[in-house]
């Protein structure tokens, strides 16, 4: 079994059964697993910020820092190994509030908000989610079987 990091600002989409994609410490970043069972085909998004109206220039370079260009990416890359958007299972974990107590910018809510935003207008339903409140995540997606865990606060869970 061969492991894929996804990085920060990062996505990796893959057809071979014997992958796993990981990311680490998803604060208030959110990590989107999918996979289409029939072909096998999985992906995982590690983005940062809600919308790429932020700063167009970063978006332009690394659309997977923002939800409304990194998922778009996450789906499309997907396709072209021949992943179908109705087959697909699609999982979210991460939007917590680490930074601080006051949760003054609220980025993990305004990114839940904005994944939100985008699979409703998109039609996409989420079948699984492990988001908010303040602690870290590790996202890992089985690619041989579409297995999605979640480790925090040293426990692993199965989305």
């Amino acid at each position: 079994m061969s492991q894929e990091i996804v990085g920060i600002s990062d996505v990796k989409v893959s057809g071979d059964p014997n992958n796993m994609l990981i990311t680490y410490a998803l604060g208030s970043c959110i990590g989107i697993t999918v996979f289409d069972p029939k072909v096998r085909v999985g992906g995982l998004l590690h983005f940062m910020l809600p919308t790429s109206s932020l700063d167009l220039d970063k978006a332009r370079k690394k659309p997977a820092m923002f939800a409304d260009t990194g998922i778009p990416l996450l789906f499309k890359s997907c396709y072209k190994l021949g992943a179908n958007k109705k087959r697909m299972i699609v999982k979210i974990a991460g939007g917590a509030s680490v930074l601080n107590n006051e949760n003054y910018f609220r980025i993990g809510e305004k990114n839940i908000t904005a994944v939100r935003k985008i699979f409703w207008k998109n039609k996409v339903m989420v079948s699984a989610e492990d988001i908010g409140d303040n602690y870290n995540r590790t996202v890992t997606l089985h690619l041989s079987t579409g297995q999605v865990l979640v480790k925090n606060r040293g426990t692993i869970i199965e989305l």
